[in-house]
């Protein structure tokens, strides 16, 4: 199927009507096909089918109803998945956490969500448990998943209505920060996944012969969809990982079969490191034969070290959890030189627009407006946020600045919020972190904006490779020399690690907070 022709109407042809359904055909036909790999063990599709099955029998006696919405505090699992699963089964609203986030991160999310019950996969993580121990949670099975901690029965949370259509019926309430730190839970309907992982499949050419690596957190969107969904409904073999480590990471490369990986910036920056750190002269290749990344700018240095590591290309894209997320992706019959994250999607209307509104030329830089059948439902119990994002006709305001090119490559050039205004001209803060990336003993940075009277000014938040010997100074000296004046960071702080999603997204609101607040001490900054 060439992936430019395809319609809206191809798209939404012969999905289910639940996203539990889409690896009902491979239970069926190759039910001894590996569905999942963890900690060595396989789970075939025969075996994943029955603890779905199994999962949601469990949670029916647990009092869990239709349109209920249910909460799972878990590291990437099979038992994650197949809790997932189950709880769109009973047409409840699976949503997924990471059990790092705090005692009060979870709260709120608990309180926001009026969950009916919240559980907790205690046998996985020391944090899990810990919150479980909080929680007053009683540990029991859910299927044939022992050590799972189950809450209290919220009998005051009321039912949402369940809806017949795969387009209006919510399967995940997926809670994302944005650029504000204030959570919001983003109602993402079956219809909306099941076309997000359709697409991505074809996208990435995904088979039965495909072992996908599956770190990215399937608490978060790319995880859930196009991991978990998007691999099951190819027939595909998911290689859980519980937790981020760039050495296992290397290993199942090398020696387990791994043909696809998904990952962020930090996934290849984190490799790269361990093999400067080991001194490894190559790393193993192995049946390796794509490699995606999404979810932060891509610094051109990044992207040739990869691609020169493993001789194939590191195939950018870009997509938001409002939108399930995919939403364009460099193709692999066209890899690209630079920072594009390539054509959009099929089914993907697009518009670049003007602060007043107005459609741009190609080659300015507005605000990208969206349209398609993965965009989410809204925000739940948020109309005016839902109004503030999506107009009448249904057009989604990504709050993200791109161009496109005129062969219809989207770039983005960062986040509305994050704009830079300093004297009047316009800093895009991922052009100046290319820059300073591009540095031999850089291996990730930040760039916030700081409010001074009348103005904004660059901050630049840095870390270093470990042992590097570089102080602030010096790195201003290197940019001087690749940015114009009023680009050029006021500020150098060098952190141990800048922090991060359990994806590896920067927390840039964290870092703007730290900025603005003064927080920077003689311990952090340098130079």
């Amino acid at each position: 199927m060439v992936i430019e022709k395809i319609t809206v109407q191809d798209l939404i042809e012969g999905l289910p009507s639940r996203v539990h359904e889409v690896y009902a055909t491979f239970a069926r036909e190759t039910p001894e096909h590996p569905a999942f790999i963890e900690a060595g063990r396989s789970w075939s599709y025969r075996q994943f089918s029955d603890a779905v099955e199994a999962a949601a029998r469990d949670l029916r006696e647990l009092q869990v109803r239709p349109g209920d919405r249910v909460m799972v505090a878990s590291e990437n699992s099979v038992a994650l998945g197949a809790i997932l699963f189950a709880i769109g089964k009973l047409d409840a609203w699976a949503i997924a956490v990471n059990p790092r986030l705090s005692a009060r991160e979870l709260e709120q999310i608990r309180s926001h969500s009026g969950a009916r019950r919240v559980l907790f996969n205690s046998a996985l993580s020391k944090e899990a448990a810990d919150h479980a121990l909080r929680a007053g949670a009683a540990t029991r099975s859910i299927g044939p998943f022992g050590g799972i901690g189950v809450g209290p029965l919220n009998e005051e949370t009321r039912a949402e209505p369940v809806a017949v259509d795969a387009a209006r019926q919510v399967a995940a309430l997926m809670y994302t920060s944005g650029t504000t730190g204030a959570p919001k839970g983003v109602m993402l309907s079956h219809r909306n996944l099941l076309v997000a992982a359709k697409t991505s499949g074809i996208l990435r050419n995904s088979g039965p012969a495909d072992r996908i690596y599956g770190v990215l957190p399937m608490s978060h969107i790319v995880g859930y969809s196009i991991l978990l969904i998007a691999t099951l409904m190819h027939g595909a073999t998911l290689h859980v990982v519980a937790k981020a480590d760039p050495a296992a990471l290397a290993e199942a490369i090398a020696k387990e079969g791994i043909t696809t990986l998904y990952g962020v910036p930090a996934t290849y920056q984190r490799l790269l490191e361990y093999k400067a750190v080991k001194g490894i002269s190559r790393l193993a290749r192995g049946r390796l034969r794509m490699m995606c990344v999404a979810g932060a700018p891509l610094d051109l240095t990044l992207k040739r070290r990869m691609e020169d590591e493993f001789g194939i290309p590191l195939l950018n894209g870009y997509g938001i959890t409002e939108c399930s997320p995919g939403l364009s992706g460099v193709r692999e019959s066209r890899p690209a030189r630079d920072e594009t994250v390539g054509p959009f999607l099929p089914g993907v209307e697009h518009r670049i627009v003007d602060r007043d509104g107005k459609e741009i030329a190609d080659g300015a830089v507005g605000e990208l407006h969206v349209r398609g059948p993965n965009v989410m439902l809204g925000y739940y119990r948020a109309p005016d946020q839902t109004a503030a994002a999506i107009d009448r006709d249904g057009w989604f305001n990504t709050g993200d600045l791109a161009r496109m090119n005129h062969e219809g490559d989207l770039y983005i050039e960062g986040r509305t919020k994050e704009l830079i205004i300093r004297s009047g001209f316009n800093v895009y803060p991922a052009e100046v972190e290319a820059v300073l990336n591009a540095h031999e003993f850089v291996v990730q940075s930040a760039v916030v904006g700081r409010n001074v009277k009348g103005n904004e000014e660059v901050v630049a938040f840095v870390q270093l490779l470990p042992g590097a010997r570089i102080g602030a100074d010096e790195l201003k000296s290197y940019s001087a020399g690749l940015l114009t004046s009023y680009k050029r960071p006021s500020e150098i702080v060098f952190l141990d690690a800048l922090p991060a999603a359990s994806t590896g997204k920067i927390l840039k609101h964290k870092l703007r907070e730290m900025a603005n607040e003064s927080r920077i001490g003689p311990a952090t900054a340098a130079g």
